[in-house]
């Protein structure tokens, strides 16, 4: 009689645990970003910040209409080319996934948005600042800081009313976010009276200078505005202490305005001439910043660059539209995303009807004694 009551016992717990398992609903997030070559202290890093989302929310306990959630992030390598990013991209439509967070780079990301919106994901990129980005009109891009209208204008504004600047030159690395920030720099730069002396090209692969710093040398610059990333960024400051232009500002976007760059430039002198600008406010000024960063430094020491608590933001936006809509599925939480209103870690998270972020935030920062400081 007892060996007949515990299999009955053991078959009703059989069936409770089926029917557990059966209203528990996997939701799918993806990321892509650059986590091997030149750039993957970036990509590591905002992929850590997706990760750390997941099992932050995974750890509270999320609910979709009703059902128990499990979230997992399904993590592609785009290495910063525009071919790997759209093919990550068709991996990720093809894997169904119900939102993505990503690309880092803008030359990655206005391709793949093109590849989500003809399958009709959702996607909020945390670092990618070209504005013609939002400018195609797709309904399912979102961006998470300033673009480079903000960036480059501000940079050119501080160079001229703060600094005083008469001359620059410029440099970009020819890509979809280089050129952009660099457009937007000279044209600011300009309308205020700053005459730009030269313009020279290089590459997102490029780490010898000599040649277009020796160029601009000639010309006497007080700044050069790099359009580019640090990868580039840090061997340009340790070549033009080499030539002796020791005395000029450096300027960049957020693609320079990294820890890393103190550590790319080797040491040279001309790191304290850099002001850099980046799309958001900085960690002691954002809502959650402090305690945030802390939590991210426990559990990944050393690798925090720029842009990871806006990918933390951004697995959070999405859960709480799927949440809000009640529904994980991208036709029916899509709207619930345009019209969110979230209180992040970085900012309250509103967007326009282009998918921009409402009222972003800017800051420059400067190297003091090594360390990436923000002026404002």
């Amino acid at each position: 009689m007892q060996v007949k009551f515990n299999a009955i016992v053991a078959a009703a717990a059989t069936l409770f645990a089926g029917a557990t398992m059966a209203q528990e609903m996997v939701v799918k997030i993806g990321h892509v970003g650059p986590v091997s070559g030149a750039q993957a202290h970036y990509g590591k890093d905002n992929e850590n910040g997706a990760r750390m989302a997941i099992d932050d929310l995974n750890k509270k306990g999320v609910t979709i209409g009703g059902k128990k959630v499990k979230l997992e992030l399904v993590a592609e390598d785009d290495a910063a080319d525009p071919k790997q990013g759209t093919a990550a991209a068709q991996k990720l439509c093809d894997a169904k996934v119900n939102g993505v967070v990503g690309h880092l780079n803008s030359g990655t990301t206005i391709p793949a948005s093109t590849v989500y919106n003809q399958c009709g994901i959702p996607h909020i990129t945390p670092s990618a600042t070209n504005p013609k980005l939002t400018q195609q009109g797709y309904k399912t891009t979102f961006r998470m800081l300033a673009n480079d209208n903000a960036l480059g204008a501000g940079l050119a504004l501080y160079a001229a009313d703060t600094l005083k600047l008469k001359k620059v030159a410029i440099i970009d690395d020819r890509t979809a976010y280089g050129q952009g920030v660099a457009e937007v720099f000279k044209k600011t730069a300009a309308s205020k009276g700053i005459q730009v002396v030269d313009e020279q090209f290089t590459t997102d692969k490029a780490t010898d200078f000599m040649a277009i710093l020796t160029a601009i040398k000639s010309k006497a610059p007080d700044g050069i505005f790099y359009g580019g990333m640090d990868p580039q960024a840090g061997p340009m400051l340790r070549q033009m202490e080499q030539l002796g232009m020791a005395n000029v500002k450096f300027f960049g976007g957020d693609g320079i305005c990294t820890a890393k760059l103190a550590e790319l430039s080797g040491g040279a002198k001309t790191l304290g001439n850099v002001v850099c600008a980046e799309g958001g406010a900085s960690l002691d000024k954002m809502p959650g910043g402090k305690a945030w960063k802390a939590d991210y430094d426990k559990r990944y020491p050393n690798q925090f660059q720029v842009y990871s608590p806006y990918t933390y933001d951004a697995v959070h936006v999405l859960v709480a539209a799927m949440q809000a809509a009640n529904s994980a599925d991208p036709k029916v939480y899509l709207p619930k995303l345009a019209s969110i209103n979230y209180q992040g870690v970085t900012a309250k998270v509103a967007f326009e009807a282009d998918g921009e972020l409402k009222n972003p935030a800017m800051t420059l920062y400067v190297y003091k004694d090594g360390k990436k400081s923000p002026l404002n």
